[in-house]
């Protein structure tokens, strides 16, 4: 037991020998067993079993059926998986930071904005029908809410005009580029509840009216008044 629990703790301090056996596989114009692995490194094979468990979870090699002409068990062959490194950094805040300082020079950018976030809203789906047939005030309200709160803006509802929104999922960027962020939070909410065919709809988006609030105003289509 304590030798297995010694080879585990070296292995697991040697990150850079799982990067030596994902290395080797990519060099290799075919796959490859265990030993051939632990050749080419010069380590032991459970070594490179123990850096392949982990590099198969995490989609960086794949095990290849062996070829099983001959007598005997054939040996388990590997390969590295062509894609990129799933596990790799993502920056999509920079993203966003990119397409909103581009869209904020734009004359229109608020108009624009507002349009994006009404186009994106068109893919939700529905909510389920009521007994009525149709969606009435107070259920558009709380899908709305519903649908902020899976958002993450931590939504809290004040009677049947307002909505306080107490988190926002993209602060930095709201603070800087406020004049498009938020156009789009507001067409994403008015194109949901025109998708919902809801009686309501928002009047407006007040953005930052104390440092920790911005308040959503509702409002009855002027047909359903």
């Amino acid at each position: 037991m304590s030798g297995r629990m010694s080879f585990v703790k070296s292995a697991q301090q040697s990150p850079g020998r799982r990067h030596d056996v994902l290395g080797v596989l990519k060099a290799a114009h075919a796959p490859m067993s265990i030993a051939s692995i632990a050749d080419t490194l010069d380590v032991h094979p459970n070594t490179v079993r123990f850096h392949l468990d982990t590099l198969v979870t995490g989609g960086r090699v794949e095990q290849v059926a062996p070829d099983r002409k001959g007598p005997g068990r054939p040996a388990l062959l590997f390969r590295a998986t062509q894609r990129m490194d799933p596990g790799g950094t993502r920056h999509y805040r920079l993203l966003a930071e990119i397409l909103a300082t581009n869209l904020a020079g734009d004359r229109d950018a608020g108009a624009r904005a507002m349009a994006a976030g009404r186009a994106w809203a068109r893919q939700l789906n529905p909510p389920p029908p009521t007994t009525a047939g149709e969606l009435g005030a107070e259920e558009s309200i709380e899908h709305l809410v519903g649908l902020l709160d899976e958002l993450g803006f931590a939504p809290e509802r004040r009677g049947d005009e307002q909505v306080e929104l107490r988190h926002c999922p993209f602060l930095e960027l709201a603070e800087s580029q406020t004049a498009v962020v938020c156009p789009i939070h507001l067409g994403l909410m008015r194109g949901a509840l025109e998708t919902w065919e809801a009686p309501i709809t928002v009047d407006r988006l007040d953005a930052f009216v104390e440092p920790d609030l911005c308040l959503v105003r509702l409002t009855w289509h002027a047909a359903a008044t």
